[in-house]
Order: structure tokens, then sequence, then C-alpha cells
């Protein structure tokens, strides 16, 4: 996956946090790779909404450095996404993600594979 940039879902980062999950190892691998990573700033926001202690945040600025603001062509993708999946309750925002993702043609690490496994179809890649 080298070169491709990994965005990070909200609930991921949560649990790279916690050292000596999966999702900590993924991570630190990432890292030692040289794997660009970033976040949307709707997953960003998520995560700012904690709970979250300062020393978690402190982590997850240096690990997170670039968080991508949300643009036009996000918010028509989302819109698609949000349209043609069903308009659920409850999936604005990983529609939102995954619109982002997809239009930078990165890939998302999700924790909740089966939220985001219907937008594969539209493009999404997860990682």
């Amino acid at each position: 996956m080298a070169n491709t940039a990994i965005h990070l879902d909200t609930c991921f980062l949560i649990r790279a946090l916690v050292p000596g999950t999966e999702q900590d190892r993924r991570l630190r691998q990432w890292l030692r790779e040289g794997q660009p990573l970033c976040m949307t700033s709707i997953a960003w926001t998520e995560f700012l909404c904690g709970p979250l202690k300062p020393e978690e945040l402190v982590l997850a600025e240096q690990i997170v450095t670039v968080r991508i603001d949300y643009s036009e062509q996000d918010a028509r993708r989302a819109a698609e996404f949000f349209n043609a999946t069903g308009r659920r309750r409850g999936t604005l925002a990983d529609c939102m993600i995954a619109a982002s993702a997809r239009e930078r043609g990165a890939a998302l690490v999700t924790m909740n594979v089966q939220d985001f496994q219907c937008f594969e179809s539209f493009g999404l890649k997860l990682a």
C-alpha cells in the first residue's frame, strides 16, 4: 500500500492509541514504512469530541499531521453515496468520510468495515 495515503477513521485512531492493540501495531508499521497518513476534518472532529485525555490529543496530533479540509466535491460525492445507499439515518458522517477518501484516491482504514463496504462499489478503497 506504499505511496497511497491512508485515511484514518475515528474508531481506528481511538483504538490505535491503545498500546498493544492490533490497530496500534498496524499504525506503528505504517509509521515505520513512512506511509502517508491523514484524516478528514470530519473524522478529526469526531475524534476531538472524545472523551479524550490531553496526552491522547498530543499523541494524535503528532501522528495525524495532515487533516484534509472538506470540499465542495466531497459534499457532492457524499450526497451521491447517501442517496445511493438508502438515505439511512445516522450514516451521513460515514458518507462524508468515505467521500473524502474516495475523492483523493486514498484507502480508508476503519474498525467499522461493515459501515463502509457499501461504498466500495463507488470506488472507495478499504485498507
